[in-house]
């Protein structure tokens, strides 16, 4: 069992941007050493011969011409439902200083 160090706990807590108590940091590196453990186990799956697979199905994307369908909704009937419509566009207040 490769067990992950709090240290290596608390590195994934600051990428994750997580705080963590030293209860949660001792539990967590169990919990997560006790995963790769199993993820580990794959590597023992014996795979010779076999080829890379990243769809089973054999279904493909099916690609179809966009149309644009008129719907009847205008421009005007769209600005009556925002609290300030100008010039076709939506106003809305500024989110940098």
């Amino acid at each position: 069992m490769s067990k992950l160090s709090i240290e290596q706990i608390e590195h994934i807590a600051r990428l994750s941007r997580l705080e963590l108590s030293g209860d949660e940091k001792k539990l967590y590196s169990e919990q997560l050493s006790s995963v790769l453990d199993y993820v580990d186990q794959l590597s023992e799956v014996d795979t010779e011969g076999i080829e890379p697979t990243a769809n089973i199905t054999g279904l493909k994307n099916i690609w179809r011409e966009d149309k644009v369908e008129e719907s009847g909704v205008t421009h005007e009937m769209i600005g009556q439902n925002a609290p300030k419509f100008e010039k076709d566009s939506f106003v809305v207040p500024g989110v940098f200083e």
